[in-house]
């Protein structure tokens, strides 16, 4: 047996491993999408994985025929598995099916196949040589190739955007429907993951990173499914009350990942002297207001300029905030992090009064003033509310 092969079998942890792969897929009603996507999975990893491997069918409550087609594909074809539940969410199945593996590498994709099945070898190979615990595929890196509509794309942008801002996420994509992790890795974290629907993947990531785990990232080729029936808004909801309590729980002690590694390396603290705090901060006010102007030009024409104001404005302020936690005023804990968000969104309050008003007043004198004159009022406006920024948070952010 190679060196390669042996690492597949034997016991881990206490617990037996038997294939190196364990490729788990989530559904519900899905019983016309389902048995083709497993016979075209099952065939590339019967041709192209170098490794064992199984596909487990989670089946979460569906009321179709899901279920039967499940149970028939896992009788005929040696390499699948079929796992039912009774109660629905996407966080829940994985759960209970990456629990109950027996492989050295867990993971999933969505039914859908979204995701170019070439990217699963770079996916799991990491995880399998050691040299990472989690892998993520990423629709926003540089090499991904994406097919999707511009509000999806929009609405995930600026997802992780928020996740970068209010947790200091390091990850580029919270959402994409494939990731794996080594099960060991997994038995640790999973106790930890409240979450049992949507927003599991995002608690997952956070809480890893939160430990120090590393995660490695594959640039992936995915095509969006037209017929997806996910409830975009309700799933956005969704994850905003999961990031309140990531960072509620966080910040209070209620949620630790003491225990889970050894912990992220320490960073080193900024240079807590006024000007070069103001350096810092204009440098990172000078990248915001350009992250703002393109995301309202984004938003500009499918929302309205108000809106597109709102919007982009909010995000920038939360990662405005998170950054000069962090780079300006050398935070590195979670201490005191919703008090200086609370902070930052005061700031932001004030910031959105003067360009909304700088708006009004603008489109009052000149109601076809163009985009360029826009620009340029709400750049003059910013410059305000970036000084009154500067203040509100080097006071609440001083040590006490």
């Amino acid at each position: 047996m190679s060196a390669e092969l042996a690492t597949e079998r034997g016991i881990r942890d206490g617990v037996r491993v038997d294939t190196a792969v364990d490729l788990v897929i989530p559904v519900y009603n899905e019983e016309r999408a389902l048995e083709a996507a497993v016979r075209r999975l099952d065939g590339y990893l019967r041709t192209r994985l170098p490794y064992s491997y199984r596909i487990t069918i989670a089946d979460n409550a569906s009321t179709d025929g899901t279920w039967e087609v499940a149970r028939r594909l896992a009788e005929e074809l040696p390499g699948v598995r079929a796992l039912h539940l009774d109660e629905k969410g996407r966080g829940r199945a994985l759960k209970a099916a990456w629990s109950t593996s027996t492989a050295a590498v867990v993971g999933y994709m969505d039914v859908d196949l979204s995701t170019d099945l070439r990217a699963v070898p770079p996916l799991v190979a990491p995880l399998l040589s050691g040299h990472s615990d989690l892998a993520i595929g990423t629709r926003l890196a540089k090499g991904s190739r994406v097919v999707r509509g511009p509000k999806r794309d929009i609405i995930s942008r600026g997802y992780n955007l928020l996740l970068r801002g209010v947790l200091s996420a390091g990850f580029s994509d919270a959402q994409c429907g494939f990731k794996a992790l080594r099960r060991d890795v997994a038995a640790r974290l999973l106790p930890l993951v409240e979450d049992d629907n949507w927003f599991f993947d995002t608690e997952l990531l956070v809480l890893a990173e939160e430990a120090g785990l590393r995660i490695h990232e594959v640039p992936v080729d995915w095509v969006d499914d037209p017929d997806s029936r996910v409830d975009v808004m309700a799933t956005v909801a969704e994850d905003l009350r999961g990031i309140g309590r990531l960072v509620r729980g966080l910040s209070s002690g209620r949620i630790s990942v003491a225990g889970v590694s050894e912990g992220a390396r320490p960073r080193r603290t900024p240079d807590p002297s006024l000007p070069a705090q103001i350096v810092r901060f204009g440098t990172i006010g000078v990248m915001s207001t350009l992250a703002y102007l393109v995301l309202y030009l984004m938003l500009r024409a499918p929302f309205g300029a108000q809106a597109a104001n709102l919007l982009a404005l909010l995000l920038t302020a939360v990662a405005n905030t998170a950054a000069n936690r962090r780079l300006t005023f050398g935070i590195t804990t979670r201490t005191g992090v919703v008090r200086h968000h609370v902070a930052g969104l005061a700031a932001f309050g004030i910031g959105l009064v003067l360009t909304s008003g700088s708006l009004w007043l603008l489109h009052a004198g000149d109601p076809y003033a163009s985009r360029f004159t826009e620009l340029v009022v709400l750049v003059l406006a910013n410059a305000a509310a970036t000084l009154v920024r500067f203040l509100a948070l080097r006071r609440v952010m001083a040590p006490r």
